[in-house]
C-alpha cells in the first residue's frame, strides 16, 4: 500500500512539474501584408478609397456579370528621393487604371522606404488619355508635368495644353499642392509644336503658361 501511495506521489509531481517547466506555445504574430511590400512594385496603394496591391507592376479585377477586368498597371515615370524627410530614397511614378472601355487613367503614387521595405500612398489623378512628360522630385515636392486637351476638345484630339502638378507626402499620405501663376518656369515642360510666323521663322510654346512665344518683328 505504501508502494502505491508512492508511486502516485510521484506521478502528481511529474504532471505538476511538466505543467510549470513546459514552454507555453507562442502566439502567432500577424502583421499587415498588404501595407509593406519588398519592393515598390509589390507594394499597396489606395487609389479612390480601394486598397489595390500590386503584383511585379500588376493588380486586377474580375468586373461582376462581365468578361472585362480593372487594370492598375506600372506604367513608369518614375523618379527617386526622400518625401517624408526620413532620409531614405522614396519613389514616385505614374500607374494607369482601366476598367474595360476606351478610357485609361493615369495617376501618380508614391512607395515611401522603410526598415521593412515600401509602403505606398495613395493616388493623385492625372487625367484620362493624358501624354505624361517627366517627373520630378525636388525638396520633398513631387512634380509630374505632362499634356492635356483643352476643355472643349474631344478624346480624339491629340493632348496639346502643357500641365503641371505638384504633390507632397503629407503623414503618409500624398496630397496636390495648389500654386498661384508664378510658377518657376523650369518646373514646367510645354509639348513640342511650332508655329510658323508671318516671315517664315518658327516659335514654339514657353512657360509657364506654354503659349507661343511672340513672332519677331518684320518689315512689309
Amino acid at each position: 500500500m505504501k508502494k502505491v501511495y508512492i508511486i502516485v506521489v510521484v506521478i502528481v509531481l511529474a504532471v505538476i512539474a511538466a505543467f510549470i517547466f513546459w514552454p507555453a506555445p507562442q502566439e502567432e504574430v500577424i502583421t499587415d501584408q498588404k501595407a509593406t511590400g519588398l519592393d515598390y512594385k509589390n507594394a499597396t496603394y489606395n487609389i479612390e478609397g480601394d486598397d489595390w496591391t500590386l503584383v511585379n507592376g500588376l493588380a486586377e479585377e474580375n468586373i461582376y456579370n462581365s468578361s472585362d477586368k480593372i487594370v492598375l498597371k506600372y506604367f513608369g515615370y518614375e523618379t527617386t528621393g526622400d518625401l517624408d524627410g526620413d532620409g531614405l530614397p522614396d519613389i514616385a511614378f505614374i500607374l494607369t487604371y482601366s476598367t474595360g472601355g476606351t478610357g485609361t487613367f493615369y495617376i501618380v503614387v508614391a512607395a515611401l522606404k522603410t526598415a521593412e521595405g515600401y509602403v505606398g500612398t495613395n493616388g493623385i489623378g492625372l487625367g484620362d488619355r493624358i501624354a505624361p512628360q517627366t517627373t520630378t522630385i525636388k525638396n520633398g515636392l513631387i512634380i509630374v508635368n505632362y499634356a492635356d486637351r483643352r476643355p472643349n476638345e474631344g478624346m480624339a484630339t491629340q493632348p496639346s495644353v502643357g500641365k503641371s502638378k505638384y504633390l507632397r507626402v503629407v503623414g503618409n499620405k500624398l496630397i496636390e499642392e495648389i500654386r498661384n501663376s508664378q510658377l518657376e518656369a523650369d518646373d514646367i515642360v510645354c509639348t513640342m509644336e511650332a508655329k510658323i510666323c508671318p516671315d517664315g521663322t518658327a516659335v514654339g510654346r514657353v512657360a509657364p503658361k506654354c503659349e507661343f512665344a511672340p513672332c519677331p518683328e518684320f518689315a512689309k
